[in-house]
């Protein structure tokens, strides 16, 4: 049996490149400038360094970690596929400090890291969930503590409320960080994420009352008040299976996420789940599937620090 953390890749720079530009490059190198592909070369002098190409087209130099989150990093590549395989395949996430230990980096290159690896699992996918005969269960949950609310004596009104779709069908999951648990912003992200054709699947909570799944092909309840919880079909477990992991992830390894920057790590949590082994993912396939969502999201300091 051949440990994970033994491929070349992981250890070697060159071995490093050559990965990720057979992952971001399957047909050959691409120029990140004018997107030229036929009259490109790799430079091999004995100063130059590893991976550059050249495009003879519009005369810049090139390496396949410009346009991607890797950009402008000093860290070596290597050393990033490292934190990638890591952040893949722990299904309850990574804290910043123990990825700190493993690599041997400072605690903000360490953050930066993990915040970056983040942006490249927002697969911000624009297709609607469900279709004919998928079942999208729908519930909300509440996490962390908004800046400035103070606990009150009952209730999650200094909480942060998230929505999360769950396509029974697929497998994969959408989370949102939502303003309110009522109908007015519930509604709206259903409608804009999943199909008409779709059959819904919520709890008994306010905001799923009345005409709530009207324009869907069906809507059916689960009374989790008085005391049901799945009859057949009829049941939210699948979506309640992802929340606790989310929340075992969320106090458990990072313990507190701010509001900031919460739907980076939901969009963590979504990736992971949706690339499971019951999908059909390994660790190593996750973590490939995640390298081709690298191209064009780099992400500068700046930017990490905004919503």
């Amino acid at each position: 049996m051949t440990s994970a953390l033994s491929a070349p890749h992981l250890h070697n720079e060159e071995a490093a490149y050559a990965y990720v530009e057979a992952r971001l490059w399957p047909k050959g190198p691409v120029c990140p400038r004018c997107s030229g592909t036929e009259r490109v070369g790799k430079l091999q002098g004995k100063s130059t360094r590893i991976g550059v190409y050249k495009c003879y087209a519009c005369r810049k130099p090139f390496t396949v970690k410009v346009g991607t989150i890797f950009e402008d990093s000093k860290i070596p590549l290597h050393v990033w596929l490292q934190a990638i395989l890591l952040m893949a395949e722990s299904k309850k996430g990574i804290s910043t400090h123990q990825l700190q230990r493993t690599l041997g980096v400072t605690i903000k290159t360490a953050w930066f890291l993990s915040q970056r690896i983040r942006e490249g699992m927002r697969e911000g996918e624009l297709a609607p969930m469900g279709g004919e005969g998928s079942v999208v269960e729908i519930d909300e949950t509440f996490t962390g503590q908004r800046a400035g609310v103070q606990m009150g004596r009952g209730g999650y009104s200094h909480k942060i409320p998230v929505l999360s779709l769950v396509d029974r069908s697929t497998g994969k999951s959408r989370s949102f960080v939502i303003d309110k648990a009522n109908r007015e912003c519930i509604l709206p992200i259903v409608e804009q994420n999943i199909r008409r054709e779709t059959y819904l699947m919520t709890d008994d909570a306010n905001a799923y009352r009345g005409r709530f799944g009207d324009a869907f092909l069906g809507h059916s309840r689960v009374n989790h008040s008085a005391g049901q919880y799945g009859y057949g079909h009829i049941h939210t477990n699948t979506i309640e299976g992802f929340f606790s992991i989310l929340k075992r992830g969320l106090r458990g390894v990072y313990q507190h996420c701010s509001e900031r920057h919460l739907h980076r790590y939901l969009a963590e949590f979504d990736f992971r789940y949706s690339y499971r082994q019951a999908n059909g993912y390994d660790d190593a396939a996750r973590a490939d599937q995640l390298l081709k969502g690298f191209a064009g999201k780099r992400l500068t300091y700046g930017r990490i620090g905004q919503a």
